[in-house]
């Protein structure tokens, strides 16, 4: 497929909403591609509120068949201490993930590449199915399988697990034994005036949004100081056909789905500026 045209100059805004340092590297990409990105991270990463479990769980890593991380924040808290690099995995030990994201942390963390599965780069979507599709045929009967994924926090503060129980569901059904281990939270950050008033002004200026997460969507149209706030005009990406649905459900007037690879989102918002401008 050829190259799209890189944007002209006075191109809408890319309002990028992943955590702050995805946000960052996603906005240099971006504006590398002609794009005039800007971060508004809508979910805030902390490390998890028991990090006892966290260290329990990589001692017992020799006891599992496999290991899936959620994202690659996953992988970055699970290997975050020094004493807790890649070295020294179990051999034996499968190293999973959804997409070519948590793919590269891994790598980035020191996991040899052949003890890694994943989807397709070609993958129509890159999620927990895709990945069960790579994987679901094999023998899991009698296989213990652990799943490292983030918390977030309830409306009184306290902290829930949360993240891809259909794939466990699928491994129990399966006949394996899956235990999780939370290593990091997810928060709704603290907004200051001049990025609420960045919000609203996006709610009707041309920005075009960028959504990973549907939880990012909820912290951002739960805000107090958002609410009347009409998304009608609003534009966004959305990575995953749940996400897209979830954006339109929020009252975005166009949503348009992508997968999440740079190329894949580079054309999608081409395609945005050239027929909904």
């Amino acid at each position: 497929m050829p190259r799209m045209p890189v944007p002209a100059a006075g191109a809408a805004p890319v309002i990028v909403t992943r955590p702050a340092a995805d946000a960052q590297h996603w906005v240099e990409q971006l504006r590398q591609e002609g794009f005039a990105a800007e971060a508004l991270p809508l979910i805030a990463i902390a490390p998890a509120s028991d990090g006892a479990a966290l260290a329990q769980a990589r001692q017992a890593l020799g006891g599992y068949a496999a290991c899936m991380f959620v994202s690659g924040n996953a992988v970055e808290y699970f290997f975050k201490s020094p004493l807790a690099g890649a070295e020294g995995l179990p051999p034996a030990l499968r190293l999973m993930a959804p997409g070519p994201g948590t793919v590269a942390a891994l790598l980035a963390a020191g996991v040899p590449a052949a003890q890694v599965d994943a989807p397709a780069d070609s993958a129509g979507q890159f999620d927990s199915e895709a990945l069960w599709a790579v994987v679901g045929q094999r023998d899991w009967r009698g296989r213990r399988v652990l799943v490292v994924r983030g918390e977030s926090s309830d409306a009184a503060g306290a902290a829930v697990s949360s993240g891809r129980d259909w794939i466990a569901r699928q491994w129990e059904a399966a006949g394996a034994q899956v235990d999780f281990v939370s290593v990091y939270q997810r928060r709704a950050p603290q907004f200051s005036e001049r990025q609420l008033a960045r919000a609203r002004a996006a709610s009707a200026d041309g920005s075009v949004w960028l959504f990973s997460s549907s939880e990012a969507l909820a912290n951002l149209t739960r805000l107090p100081a958002l609410a009347g706030v009409d998304w009608r005009k609003a534009r966004a990406v959305a990575t995953h056909p749940r996400i897209e649905e979830a954006v339109r459900a929020a009252g975005w007037g166009v949503v348009v789905a992508s997968r999440p690879a740079l190329k894949d989102i580079r054309d999608t918002l081409a395609s945005i500026e050239s027929f909904y401008p």
